[in-house]
């Protein structure tokens, strides 16, 4: 197993064990209302929505050659490109 792997196995057994120890209820309150709700509820939502979020702030940007690309697609003149080297180190 690579160490990658057995950092993710790790991980997800603390993060288990954080959530089963955390299982009584706590007041929520949801705009008017007050919910009685088991903390492992709270404490899971909370990590899925932050591995979305951080999923989709790590996306890769766009490159370089996805500009190319997408110049070539809208300049059917069939200049490759108007940008410079500059502007090519900039956007990389």
């Amino acid at each position: 197993m690579s160490g990658k792997t057995i950092f993710i196995i790790i991980l997800t057994a603390i993060l288990t064990i954080f959530l089963m120890v955390n299982t009584e209820p706590v007041d929520f309150n949801f705009l008017v209302t007050t919910v009685a709700v088991s903390k492992l509820l709270v404490i899971g939502i909370c990590i899925i929505v932050g591995f979305i979020i951080g999923f989709i702030a790590g996306r890769p940007r766009k490159t370089v050659s996805s500009y190319d690309d997408e110049i070539q697609k809208n300049n059917p003149t069939g200049n490759k490109t108007d940008l410079s080297d500059e502007d090519r180190e900039y956007i990389s």
